[in-house]
């Protein structure tokens, strides 16, 4: 069932994404929904389940049209943010301000593996300044949205497995 649920959770946040917010983007920049759905499940469930689920998310991401880039570059990034994120779950349960701060970081983590693999594949159509510019605009988007798409998924992974989830 928490399998189940984080699919759809990364189902609808990619719908939304790519349909929804691809028409209030900021400077050609769209919030990343499924990086959120991932960090959720990384405050609440680990390490291991997030780096699956980033997985999912990922492909999901690289898959979905509009997508104009190598298939991977999102996986690999939503993986590394998954586990990453997963790593600040400890004994106790996050606050506020390590959520947003989480969130930040794992923002910043993905859009920027996702930015390197581009110029490592040479797939990457900004340079350099610009790319530092989509990152930034990002982190913001991203941090702006954490109040109202975290606490409703962080809910709700606690619910389905209520034994395994921090407080």
């Amino acid at each position: 069932m928490r399998i189940l649920a984080a699919v759809v959770a990364v189902l609808v946040a990619l719908v939304l994404q790519v349909s929804v917010f691809s028409h209030l983007a900021w400077s050609g920049v769209v919030p990343n929904l499924c990086l959120l759905v991932v960090v959720a499940a990384a405050l609440t469930r680990g390490s291991h389940f997030a780096a699956a689920l980033g997985f999912i998310a990922g492909v999901s991401l690289d898959l979905a049209p509009p997508a104009d880039h190598v298939a991977g570059r999102w996986a690999l990034a939503l993986v590394i943010v998954g586990y990453v994120a997963g790593r600040v779950r400890r004994d106790a349960p996050p606050t506020a301000t390590t959520v947003v701060a989480t969130v930040a970081a794992a923002s910043f983590v993905g859009t920027s593996v996702f930015a390197l693999t581009g110029m490592v594949l040479d797939d990457a159509a900004l340079g350099i300044p610009d790319l530092l510019q989509v990152i930034g605009v990002s982190v913001v988007l991203d941090v702006l949205l954490t109040p109202f798409v975290l606490p409703p998924l962080m809910a709700m992974f606690r619910r389905l497995e209520p034994d395994r989830a921090l407080a």
